[in-house]
């Protein structure tokens, strides 16, 4: 499996900062969403982090693989929250097997070619959670890449064929009580879209 080496040094030097430890804590989208969550199954968090959203789901009764292309965070994760099946990886590089997840959840990662597998990758029925940021950051963080920032209602149009159950975009505070502009969605996968596949 080929890596991104910058990208994993990068990451794995942000999760050796102590300010990025708040984020073995769950995300309040997560949260909010919780009575949405199904009793039991499979659940895929993309680029997982310290594992605070996994363990959410995992004390929550699923079964979790979190993916994360810092190996400094893998191995955190894997240390607190041992219910964690962490693995390191590209996600560039990573199989997705169809029909194989009940909850997938993706904070704060945008990767818009992955997207249409991530989709792929839930079962009928299924719940898909994600926020991440919006172009309107550029207005307090210029040096941001756009390439990373969602264009307005891009993230709905990503999710059109599914059922939308929460769309949000907007200004929130993060963790450390700084203004973030985000979009949020929850959406599950329509039974009929996976009709006679078994």
């Amino acid at each position: 499996m080929t890596m991104s080496s910058n990208d994993a040094i990068r990451w794995d030097e942000k999760y050796q900062d102590e300010r990025y430890h708040t984020y073995s804590e769950p995300r309040q989208f997560l949260i909010d969403h919780t009575h949405y969550l199904p009793p039991c199954g499979m659940a895929l968090d993309v680029a997982m982090g310290l594992g605070g959203n996994a363990r959410y789901l995992c004390e929550r009764g699923l079964s979790v693989l979190g993916v994360d292309i810092s190996g400094v965070a893998v191995q955190r994760a894997k240390c607190n929250f041992p219910a964690i099946m962490a693995v390191q990886a590209d996600l560039n590089h990573f199989y997705l097997p169809p029909a194989r997840f009940d909850v997938i959840i993706n904070f704060f990662y945008l990767q818009r070619n992955l997207i249409p597998e991530l989709i792929r990758a839930l079962r009928p029925g299924g719940l898909f959670l994600i926020e991440t940021m919006t172009k309107q950051m550029l207005e307090i963080k210029p040096d941001i890449s756009p390439d990373v920032l969602l264009a307005t209602y891009e993230l709905r149009e990503m999710f059109s064929n599914l059922e939308i159950i929460t769309y949000f975009e907007g200004w929130t505070n993060s963790r450390e009580n700084h203004p973030r502009a985000v979009a949020s969605l929850a959406a599950r996968l329509p039974m009929e879209k996976c009709k006679g596949e078994r």
